[in-house]
């Protein structure tokens, strides 16, 4: 499209328009991949909550169906092992809800399903040559990433301030995705836990893109071509984008979160912890306003979501979603239904329009 006159990103990853599809566990798989993919955008497969077992079955579905680059995702976060205090400080804070729901907290598994980049999963990366490796939450440990480099792989990763781009850029990266404040889902912090100072995308947008000599992804609340093209304008070569596609044919999203997202309001989204352990954005819900949104007493990512796990299940059944991540952007009153191929369309020839 003649449209896109910055071409770095296109031509990094090979793609038609400059759009890529974030990330999203538990939202996002191959299906999801498949159809950004077939409207010229680049699919994306979170692997950081599923087995190497499963990614590699992602990424085979993925290509059998179309002829194009793929993006594997993973966390590259420092696991913490919480004390007995911490321990007995977060099931203390959450007793009158095992109570409620008749919940005997000796039985509570531990939990999981939240890994950090490791040999195992850098074997999966040198067997299925990814086009493209993104990370969350910094980068794993050097020898780890020069295997990815090796591989030929183009390596990005989120950053939620201009330090964290530079630091990002400094080690090598190939792109760095700008994470504004609206965005859904995890930050992609790793410098710093202040979430007060956290600047929108509009600001950091500019301020990245003058600051690295790398190209910048846009990030936080694009669900339309508005918004496609302004971050464009202020100097983004690509966007990534999530909530949009959650309401989409493809998502993988529970009923309860599809109809979270179906009420979702600029004001009714906080960023909160007491979900999984880490700073996240989605819609309000009842342990977000009873014990957070952000709480000191959470545990350690991912360990905080263990023990909402039986109270998830009861309320989950009842088609609430008190106890569960509701993952959304600010933005996600523009999310619409229908097929994400069409949703990529639509976007990207909106803000080809307007630019």
């Amino acid at each position: 499209m003649s449209t896109w006159t910055d071409r770095r990103l296109l031509d990094l990853f090979r793609i038609d328009t400059p759009l890529l599809l974030a990330p999203m566990a538990g939202s996002g798989g191959s299906a999801l991949a498949i159809a950004v993919a077939k409207a010229g955008g680049l699919g994306s497969i979170p692997c950081a909550s599923i087995s190497v077992e499963k990614a590699t079955e992602e990424v085979a579905v993925f290509r059998g169906a179309v002829a194009a680059p793929i993006n594997l995702n993973f966390f590259a976060h420092q696991p913490r092992t919480p004390s007995n205090d911490d321990q007995r400080r977060w099931l203390g804070r959450l007793a009158p809800y095992f109570a409620e729901f008749g919940v005997d907290p000796a039985s509570l598994t531990a939990a999981g399903g939240r890994a950090p980049f490791d040999d195992a999963m850098c074997r999966m990366v040198e067997s299925l040559k990814p086009e493209v490796v993104s990370f969350h939450f910094g980068l794993p440990a050097h020898e780890l990433l020069e295997r990815v480099r090796a591989t030929g792989a183009k390596i990005i990763a989120a950053a939620t301030t201009v330090a964290e781009g530079r630091w990002l850029a400094d080690r090598g990266v190939d792109a760095v995705i700008a994470q504004g404040n609206e965005a859904g889902g995890h930050r992609g912090n790793f410098l710093t836990d202040d979430m007060a100072s956290q600047p929108g995308l509009f600001a950091l947008v500019p301020q990245m893109a003058d600051a690295l000599p790398v190209p910048v992804i846009a990030a936080g609340a694009i669900a339309d071509g508005r918004g496609m093209g302004a971050a464009l304008i202020l100097g983004a070569s690509a966007v990534q984008i999530g909530t949009a596609y959650l309401l989409s044919d493809e998502s993988l999203s529970v009923p309860v979160h599809k109809a979270a997202v179906k009420q979702a309001r600029d004001d009714n989204t906080a960023v909160t912890n007491v979900l999984t352990g880490r700073p996240a954005r989605g819609v309000i819900n009842r342990i977000m306003r009873e014990v957070g949104p952000l709480s000191p007493d959470a545990l350690p990512f991912p360990l905080a979501g263990g023990a909402l796990a039986p109270m998830r299940a009861a309320t989950e059944k009842l088609g609430h979603g008190d106890f569960q991540p509701l993952w959304s952007g600010q933005a996600g009153a523009l999310a619409r239904e229908g097929s994400a191929e069409a949703t990529t369309r639509r976007i990207a020839d909106e803000a080809a329009k307007l630019l």
